[in-house]
């Protein structure tokens, strides 16, 4: 695809936190790239906004959601993975799916750090995906997470 790259924000209004003014943020601070946000209610909504985002000449997409802490929010979560793993396969595109969960955190401030620290570092990866994916190659195997600190590789 010729011109500039365009990243698709999909984000919901059950988040607790601006997961997409975070990933915007990030984004910008890292490439030039077009962006388009597309704020929807709830996390099971994402798989269609995102399709959405495509037809609008998104070349990846962010998939942002924080589903709460109970048995219905963890279903509703892996129906919505679902949807966003079917939505990939349709269109031979990303989305990088970023979720946080309710219940990940100890507290509301550790919730908002982890909310705020997975979508930079997903937004940095998908500026990889984009511009970079030989720095992706080198970091296979390395134990990375988005969020918390890294696990680290194995070592036999």
């Amino acid at each position: 695809m010729k011109g500039k790259k365009k990243v698709g924000i999909a984000d919901t209004t059950f988040a607790r936190y601006d997961m997409g003014a975070a990933a915007i943020d990030e984004l910008r601070k890292h490439a030039s790239v077009e962006i388009e946000r597309y704020t929807v209610p709830g996390i099971k909504d994402l798989p269609v906004a995102a399709k959405i985002l495509f037809e609008r000449g998104c070349d990846i997409v962010m998939a942002l959601g924080m589903p709460g802490p109970t048995p219905l929010d963890k279903t509703c979560a892996h129906e919505a993975s679902l949807g966003l793993i079917f939505t990939q396969i349709l269109v031979s595109k990303h989305i990088i799916e970023v979720f946080v969960h309710e219940d990940e955190a100890k507290d509301e401030r550790e919730l908002a750090m982890l909310a705020d620290r997975r979508t930079r570092e997903h937004a940095q990866n998908v500026i990889k995906l984009l511009f970079k994916p030989e720095m992706l190659r080198k970091e296979a195997g390395m134990g990375m997470r988005q969020g918390f600190e890294d696990a680290g590789p194995l070592r036999l």
